[in-house]
């Protein structure tokens, strides 16, 4: 339970009385700094350092009675470094990820909490006198970012001693200079790490295997009386509630899409648990606090006891929209097969929402694109007359889905992105190379999203079904059936939407449309491999373009009127009427997910009444348990109640802590825009 000091700090932050303390990059003139850059023809990777050292030097160290771990966002936003005419010029001749700066990796937490500041920053400084020009500039940038936020630390180190906290200020001023000794210090230096990551420009950024790199600092200190459980675990509250005071400042498609999320459990290489007291701990501090961040992932696999499911089911039942659960037996060898090697498969965490990166050695662009299965198959609708059998049908349509991978992928040329001096700090490799991480890693993958599955599935069952087995549909019937969006066409309709084959039911008929289509996806973008060497992988993941694929697609011959949804990542159909859970679980956990390695979970939306009582809580766990066992790869829950939805949207004032799962991210439903508020309350919700 939360003590009576966090408490007071979650009301005072969720009702915002910290933002009085926050002013704008236009009021400290830092908005200025890309003019004066392009004047002085600063180059780019100097420019990310000095933008970092003006804003941790405009920075006001300010500490909130109580706070344990500390480090408040008091400047609204980060500027641009570069002027607008400069990033036209970029843009005339570069491919840009997004809004061109560093996004959705994950830092090596575990030896930057070891070393500490001072230690790397020497190595940095060393290594200057054997590299070359551009190795220089790099690494002075990188000195600079560490000094910078070196400053910061002693800014709120001052503070502290000001405002008599001598534990606090002993804290900082050793985590200035030194790595971690203890749980406090690593939470506190961790707390800077991320901090200055976001206030460099990154956005994205991502907390990894909290549980394990954690895990040694909290078993010292408490093993050795140096703070009980109790303090421990208030320590472990004060750094949640500190991820969640200022991600109304980090970028995102919506608020609380930021990217703050965590892995807890998993296994090593050679197959043993590693879920510990701070894993469970974890998860225990999140029902608590009951916000937003961080976000949880929780490795499981074929062995995972049950108690560890029903850890993660309570959490479930608090309704924040995880744990999402990622199954290791599908995960890593999934990873191995794309060239990662196993020591660094086994240590996979998950990006800002399902995808699968390696801490401190990708630099994989997870989600870079997309591909629409229901669009391809909506267009070959068009030839259909064309074909004789099934057989020959599909074969168009694999070819159309082969054809659209090299379509994506050509589009990925002269990617540019902004370096990124103090992440790079906090990458491996980049001393050796004396390179900013932007430039490359050891992995350099890029990830691309398949949408609307079911939709394609179900529309590609309904064709072998009525038009080339029964042959009682024609295709001219069909198309015109389509071109009317079904006007006129009300029996026909019926039998689409509400008699074929769907998705979701256990039926081969359409899960074995789906594998084809995936394992088409796979062998398609296989052989392809982008600029910076790396290989692209397939996903069944959607992020936004699940909003936007359907805004232009017409009627499907799954029964789909044009303008209605498609579901959001590896899901059912929203009108398909569904046998249960169980069929649903069976049938998303059909083929070989491990080629579809990019990630994207099964998304389950639950009626909240299903948690009356402690027996459906061990059901829940035991169906979790059980999609892992059958093979599923990513599994996410949305506890919703439908009567709860409609009256936030019409009265939010009264449901501002609402939180609902949109699509690899948990937000507060009353703060979404209205396509993704209508889209959860339509979702599919069952009782177990």
């Amino acid at each position: 339970m939360l003590t009576k000091r966090i408490e007071q700090l979650k009301d005072f932050f969720f009702d915002r009385h910290h933002h009085s303390v926050r002013r704008t990059p236009e009021e400290l003139g830092l908005d200025r700094l890309c003019d004066r850059f392009a004047a002085d023809k600063v180059p780019a990777q100097m420019r990310g350092a000095i933008l970092f050292e003006e804003m941790t030097k405009a920075e006001k160290p300010v500490i909130f009675d109580g706070e344990l771990i500390v480090a408040t966002r008091t400047i609204t936003r980060v500027p641009s470094y570069f002027t607008e005419a400069e990033w036209e010029e970029i843009k005339s001749k570069h491919y840009l990820h997004e809004n061109g700066f560093l996004s959705n990796i994950s830092a090596n937490y575990k030896d930057a909490l070891a070393e500490g500041l001072e230690a790397r920053k020497q190595r940095f400084e060393a290594r200057k006198a054997s590299a070359d020009a551009e190795g220089k500039l790099f690494l002075e940038s990188a000195v600079r970012s560490i000094a910078a936020l070196q400053g910061l630390i002693a800014k709120y180190e001052a503070c502290a001693r000001e405002m008599g906290d001598s534990a606090l200020a002993e804290v900082l001023a050793s985590i200035r200079t030194e790595g971690a000794k203890g749980f406090r210090e690593a939470l506190q230096l961790l707390r800077f790490i991320h901090f200055g990551l976001w206030e460099s420009g990154c956005y994205h950024n991502t907390l990894g295997r909290f549980d394990q790199y954690m895990y040694p600092y909290y078993k010292k200190d408490v093993e050795s009386g140096r703070i009980s459980k109790d303090e421990a675990w208030e320590l472990l509250l004060s750094f949640f509630l500190a991820c969640n005071k200022d991600s109304d400042l980090y970028p995102g498609m919506q608020q609380g899409d930021n990217g703050q999320s965590l892995v807890l459990g998993g296994r090593d290489e050679k197959g043993n648990t590693l879920f510990n007291e701070l894993s469970a701990m974890c998860l225990e501090a999140s029902y608590d606090l009951n916000l937003i961040d961080p976000k949880i992932n929780l490795r499981v696999d074929r062995n995972t006891p049950l108690e560890i499911y029903k850890l993660g089911a309570r959490l479930t039942k608090r309704g924040l929209g995880f744990p999402q659960y990622d199954n290791d037996d599908v995960v890593v060898p999934g990873l191995i097969r794309k060239g990662y090697s196993p020591e660094d498969a086994n240590d996979y965490v998950v990006a800002a929402c399902w995808e699968f990166i390696i801490p401190g050695k990708a630099m994989d662009i997870v989600n870079i694109g997309a591909l629409s299965f229901a669009g391809l198959v909506s267009k070959s609708v068009d030839r259909l007359g064309q074909y004789k059998d099934f057989e020959s049908y599909y074969a168009s349509v694999d070819a159309d889905i082969k054809e659209e991978c090299k379509a994506i992928a050509a589009q990925y040329k002269n990617l540019y992105i902004a370096p990124a001096p103090l992440y790079s700090v906090f990458m491996d490799g980049t001393l050796e190379r004396a390179r900013d991480i932007t430039l490359g890693a050891k992995y350099n993958n890029f990830g691309i999203h398949g949408t609307g599955i079911a939709t394609a599935a179900d529309s590609l069952a309904a064709i072998e079904k009525y038009v080339f087995d029964e042959k009682s549909v024609s295709v001219k019937d069909l198309q015109a059936a389509l071109d009317a969006n079904f006007e006129g066409w009300d029996e026909l309709w019926h039998k689409l939407r509400f008699e074929a084959p769907k998705m979701g039911n256990d039926d081969d008929y359409a899960d074995k449309l789906a594998q084809r289509l995936l394992a088409s996806f796979d062998e398609g973008l296989a052989p392809l491999r982008n600029e910076r060497g790396g290989c692209f992988r397939a996903g069944t993941g959607t992020a936004m373009y699940y909003i936007f694929h359907a805004t232009c697609l017409k009627a499907t011959p799954d029964g789909r009127k044009a303008g209605e949804v498609i579901p959001a990542n590896y899901s059912p159909s929203m009108y398909t009427k569904h046998k249960g859970p169980v069929s649903v679980l069976k049938s998303f956990s059909k083929g070989d997910l491990a080629r579809t390695i990019n990630g994207g979970p099964l998304t389950i939306e639950l009626d909240d009444t299903i948690f009356r009582n402690e027996e459906n809580l061990e059901k829940l766990a035991m169906l979790i348990r059980s999609y892992v066992q059958l093979g599923g790869h990513q599994l996410q829950l949305n506890t919703l109640n439908k009567e709860t939805l409609f009256d936030a949207k019409a009265h939010p004032e009264k449901h501002r802590n609402l939180i609902v799962r949109v699509w690899g991210w948990s937000g507060y439903f009353v703060e979404l825009d209205e396509c993704y508020q209508d889209h959860i309350i339509n979702r599919i919700k069952f009782a177990v």
